[in-house]
């Protein structure tokens, strides 16, 4: 018999019985039952119920047994009759009565339990993470992770794409956040950098002449921590396509998406049907408010400044003559609510920085409210109109300027959806938001600027960067979105080196800049690039949505906190004296802030 286990803990069945096995696991609870003693005994595939007859030896050696200490039992398997069977249980119906037990290791005192339900902090869960991932939902969700990822790897390989692995030590890149620097021994006063992506090794390999490449590929990036990025590092499945258009990469991504949230979401669920809806940007701020839109959320939004301009109610006449915009949200169903909902709803946009939240209920004979009482009724009547509203309906207002009044309006939109019940549910909805701008004018400086992605290329080429306006040219570029989560930046890249030179130029870096800082990449387009493009979305968003998690580091099997620490590692830490002088490095660390006087 081998000496741990002839079987794991959810394998015995009521055939079994009869049977002599041995198991070994974790003590996952302990039940006296006077003269009797019940073990849970649980590993990694699950829990077998252990029965430890009366007896000195064998009791002795249990009761003094911590949960969470590991045993090896060996027993004989019997059937369990009647009330005793537990149907919650795969191995529900037998026990194992101990005949003999091992211990393997005896736990100390545990700084938080494994079984049952109760909320830890989270510092002293990814301090014990160890302990932590042993907990069944925790467990759950890192066995997703590795199951989506390999259906991931077959999907992509049934494409016909080929899985590389791009450098770790690299130079720094271009992607816009702060690298991770590595000092380079043999080369005092240089770095390597971690890579924030594989993106120019990835577009290198189509001009190397591979067809389809893709990859499970980590990136590590400087940046602050959220619910839907961990700091640090992350992965994505990274692909990147030769001789394809933009619709070539949603052909591949959209049924390797569909197909995934398919096979990992509970029966019943509705997943986008088909070719997932596309977006231009200047409509998703415009009917959404936001650049990565909730298509379960039914509210659109409308611009309703023109039945304002020149109107009785001054404040928001002087936003529309001064150029700004008023943002209708529509609320069907809420003028039915109490007058404290629309009061709750007026605090709730002042803590998010506006000035309050106007509104307008409707009934059959006209609006009531404090803006319905100031503004002339044809204009309400437009009003509702537009929003396709009716008697019982509500609506809400959000005023000012471009972007900003744009983005509050999509936060009003979630927040209204949210109270009144009408987010869609058990769904998950995909888009595209495509046609994104190739420039934007910087506000601080006044002067253009990338808007996203530089190595985009422009829709139009060349000849668009010569003769139009910057402003309005928009790149091949493109975000897949579900359930208002971006989980895919790509583009369509740009592989002529005169194209990239003029778009640099617009934006203000000469060819020497762009010769000095991507050279590589320039010079590999001189000798023959093909046309491509790509994407990769996140892999830890793609569980956090697949396990219902609302926090990233949920499905991460070792996360850094918040602040980029690992608390169960002790990282970063301090390096002594002998190495930074073998890596010639000196600290100049920041002077710490002096006390406050009393």
């Amino acid at each position: 018999m081998h000496p741990y286990r002839t079987h794991d803990c959810s394998a015995l069945r009521a055939a079994d019985a009869g049977q002599t096995v041995r198991l070994s696991g974790w003590i996952h609870s302990k039940r006296d039952h006077g003269g009797l003693l019940f073990i849970d005994l649980r590993d990694h595939f699950g829990i077998t119920q252990i029965v430890v007859p009366s007896g000195p030896e064998l009791l002795e050696k249990v009761e003094r047994l911590r949960v969470e200490s590991v045993i090896t039992v060996t027993g004989q398997v019997i059937l369990r009759e009647g009330a005793q069977r537990n149907e919650q249980l795969p191995t529900g119906d037998v026990e194992v009565r101990a005949v003999s037990i091992e211990v393997r290791s005896n736990a100390e005192v545990l700084p938080f339990q494994v079984a049952g339900q109760e909320n830890y902090p989270e510092e002293m869960r990814l301090k014990y993470r160890y302990i932590d991932l042993r907990r069944d939902k925790m467990h759950r969700n890192i066995m997703l992770r590795s199951q989506v990822i390999a259906s991931m790897r077959r999907r992509m390989t049934e494409q016909g794409f080929t899985e590389f692995q791009t450098p770790i030590l690299t130079a720094s890149s271009p992607e816009g956040a702060r690298d991770f620097l590595v000092p380079a021994r043999l080369h005092p006063g240089k770095f390597y950098a971690l890579p924030q992506a594989p993106q120019q090794f990835k577009q290198l390999a189509m001009v190397a002449g591979f067809d389809r490449y893709f990859q499970i590929a980590p990136c590590f990036r400087d940046e602050a921590s959220r619910a839907d990025r961990s700091p640090g590092e992350f992965y994505q499945l990274d692909f990147e396509m030769a001789f394809a258009t933009q619709e070539d990469v949603f052909g591949v991504l959209e049924p390797v998406l569909a197909g995934l949230f398919e096979e990992f979401t509970p029966e019943g669920w509705k997943i986008t049907d088909g070719a997932f809806p596309r977006i231009p940007y200047k409509d998703a701020m415009r009917d959404y408010g936001s650049d990565k839109p909730d298509l379960r959320n039914p509210l659109i939004l409308r611009d309703v400044t023109e039945a304002y301009a020149d109107s009785g109610f001054g404040l928001f006449a002087k936003i529309a003559a001064s150029g700004g915009q008023i943002r209708a949200i529509p609320a069907p169903g809420a003028g039915d609510r109490p007058r404290g909902f629309f009061d709750k709803l007026n605090s709730w946009a002042r803590e998010n920085g506006a000035g309050g939240l106007g509104y307008i209920i409707f009934e059959e004979n006209g609006g009531k409210g404090p803006i319905a009482k100031n503004l002339e009724a044809d204009r309400v009547e437009k009003i509702r109109e537009v929003c396709g509203l009716k008697a019982g309906d509500a609506v809400f207002f959000a005023a000012g300027k471009g972007d900003e009044v744009a983005k509050f309006s999509g936060l009003v939109r979630t927040k209204v959806a949210t109270e009144l019940d009408l987010i869609e549910k058990n769904a998950f909805r995909f888009c595209w938001v495509v046609d994104f701008p190739m420039f934007e004018l910087n506000e601080e400086t006044g002067k253009v600027d990338f808007s996203h992605n530089p190595f985009s290329m422009p829709q139009g080429g060349l000849d668009a960067l010569n003769t139009q306006d910057p402003l309005t040219i928009n790149a091949y570029q493109y975000d897949i979105v579900c359930n208002g989560v971006e989980l895919s930046s790509g583009a369509i890249r740009n592989h002529l080196p005169e194209v990239m030179l003029r778009a640099f130029e617009i934006a203000g870096y000469g060819p020497e800049v762009v010769e000095e800082r991507f050279g590589g990449m320039l010079n590999a387009f001189r000798y023959g690039a093909p046309p491509h493009g790509g994407a990769a979305p996140g892999v830890d968003r793609i569980v956090m949505l697949l396990a219902d998690e609302p926090n990233i580091r949920e499905v991460i099997l070792f996360p850094l906190n918040q602040s980029g620490e690992d608390l169960m590692m002790e990282a970063p830490a301090t390096v002594e004296p002998a190495r930074l002088k073998e890596l010639s490095l000196a600290l100049d660390l920041p002077k710490p802030k002096p006390a406050l006087s009393k």
